[in-house]
């Protein structure tokens, strides 16, 4: 792992300055060290002494007619050690006044032990104009690269002061360099990410197990054997993330870019510190795609591996609806509870071992999708959800927990996820009896009914069926009393605190409004269902 240089990414290479006219007219030829000839050149230097290794700093393309280079072969072998010991970047040498056909083979050999590009020019050649135009070249670079850099401050100036999104500030990086852009906690799981247009499956693949062998070195710096750039995400001496940018070595302006979308999300993070966390966002919108039921599962499933949820197993949807948040009016104050309740839940998984995905999905409900690692499904939600009661209770919340049928894999997520939403829903008004979680089987009829409560045709079947004592509360009590003692006219009478006679009387009463027989069993089971109906619709 290396930092970057971007003070030299932007200059041309040793090939690149080979092709001007200048020098073209020369006719260049490259003798020794090829390799090296995309080594980068900060300045031209015209030298016709031996001992010109001491003058350089580094980055020089020499310029010579070699006729003042030593006869010794040793001599000259050490001219190109020391040229190659202070980084010169290349050596040409003119074909004209010392040597007319080739270089010697010292000089040669010496070149190519180092890689240090060695260049003749068969033809005489104004060195005076290679250096003017070498260096008209730097810096048109250098101008181009201080423009761009100019274009990418203004960018994420703009992203920052905007409140941009993680994912807008990714979208941006991506579009500027070209290259994937990826958001990472510094346990290596994925936050957000923009493939730049390329396979995201591959691009996230064992995302955790490869990011943990490219060690940061400094704020930014780059892997040229994974070929990443990292910049680290954070302020005030608060890091949280890492930003990386997946690519070959990369020039200034994409480390600019690194840097100023590792800012605008930083500063991102401090803005909305009392709101929603990265970890939920990024959980939410995996939930949200689920239950959308259009994406592609394959680049869901990666995505969700690389925040360290692998759902390539059982899953299982859970809903979460806090009893509060029917009684709170302000809907700032409200999503505050679900938020703390979504962070609640997602610790009560951390305690219990579990990976799960787990987000804030409206405006009622958290919901979350768990990954289970056990056949024992019963025993490991029964703790989780007990977890989250507990958790939930530390912030004062008393809350509904529903669970989905369990589906084997990715594909059933949105089948579970829905099941647990529509249980949550009716789970919140019926008693519990005791239960840590509820499923569909436990809700049962009134589950069902509430369900479709606003439904017109339940509520046109409850006006139908009870409608001449619609208005007469004590028919309408009577009657629920039969119902809930299955038809059992004594145990009714008993329990409405009524004579037998004058209970008797009262179901006389309505068989006759009616025109039923409350004996008839398919007849007491469709007012018992309008009745439900009706007082659901009702809120009773």
């Amino acid at each position: 792992m290396k930092p970057t240089s971007p003070d030299v990414l932007a200059l041309p290479t040793v090939s690149e300055a080979l092709e001007l006219p200048v020098l073209r007219r020369g006719k260049p030829r490259v003798v020794a060290g090829a390799s090296g000839l995309d080594g980068r050149v900060r300045w031209v230097h015209v030298a016709e002494i031996a001992d010109i290794a001491p003058l350089l700093s580094g980055g020089e393309l020499v310029l010579t007619t070699g006729i003042a280079l030593p006869e010794e072969p040793a001599q000259l072998v050490r001219y190109v050690d020391e040229l190659a010991a202070v980084g010169a970047s290349g050596l040409v040498v003119e074909l004209v006044r010392r040597w007319r056909d080739r270089v010697p083979t010292a000089l040669v050999d010496a070149a190519h032990r180092h890689d240090l590009p060695l260049v003749t020019l068969s033809e005489e050649t104004k060195f005076v104009a290679v250096t003017e135009a070498v260096i008209a070249r730097i810096r048109d670079a250098q101008l181009a690269e201080l423009r761009a850099t100019h274009a990418i401050h203004e960018t994420f100036t703009a992203l920052t002061t905007s409140g941009a999104e993680p994912a807008s500030v990714l979208r941006e990086a991506a579009r500027i360099a070209g290259r994937p852009v990826v958001l990472e906690t510094l346990a290596h799981q994925v936050l957000a990410y923009d493939s730049a247009g390329r396979d995201p499956v591959a691009l996230l693949a064992e995302w955790t197990e490869r990011s943990r062998s490219v060690v940061q070195s400094g704020r930014t710096s780059y892997d040229p054997d994974q070929q990443w750039l990292t910049t680290v995400v954070g302020a005030r001496g608060d890091d949280w993330g890492r930003l990386v940018m997946l690519g070959p070595e990369p020039p200034h302006r994409h480390v600019v870019v690194a840097e100023r979308a590792a800012s605008a999300l930083a500063v991102n993070r401090l803005a909305t510190r009392d709101r929603e966390s990265l970890e939920r966002q990024t959980h939410r919108t995996l939930i949200t795609e689920l239950l959308a039921g259009n994406a592609d599962t394959a680049d869901l499933a990666a995505r969700s591996a690389g925040v360290g949820v692998p759902l390539d197993g059982p899953l299982v949807g859970i809903a979460v609806r806090p009893h509060t948040t029917t009684t709170v009016a302000p809907a700032l104050e409200t999503q505050q509870v679900l938020r703390d309740l979504a962070e609640a839940t997602a610790l009560a998984a951390r305690k219990a071992k579990l990976p799960v995905l787990v987000g804030v999905v409206d405006d009622v409900t958290v919901q979350a999708l768990v990954a289970l690692r056990t056949p024992e499904a019963d025993a490991v939600l029964t703790r989780l959800a007990a977890e989250v009661r507990r958790s939930a209770g530390t912030h004062s919340l008393q809350v509904v927990v529903a669970v989905g049928c369990v589906v084997g894999s990715i594909a059933g997520a949105r089948r579970t996820l829905t099941e647990a939403a529509q249980v949550a829903e009716a789970a919140l008004h019926i008693d519990d009896g005791g239960r840590e979680f509820h499923r569909l089987d436990d809700v049962r009829l009134r589950g069902l009914l509430h369900l479709l409560r606003g439904d017109e045709r339940l509520i046109a079947f409850a006006e139908r069926e009870l409608g001449p004592i619609m208005s007469n509360e004590r028919l309408l009590e009577a009657l629920r009393s039969l119902c809930r003692h299955g038809g059992n006219k004594s145990a009714a009478a008993a329990a409405a605190h009524l004579s037998r006679t004058a209970y008797y009387a009262q179901l006389a009463r309505i068989e006759q409004l009616l025109g039923v027989s409350l004996s008839a069993p398919e007849s007491l089971v469709s007012l018992h269902v309008a009745l439900l109906a009706r007082d659901l619709h009702s809120g009773s």
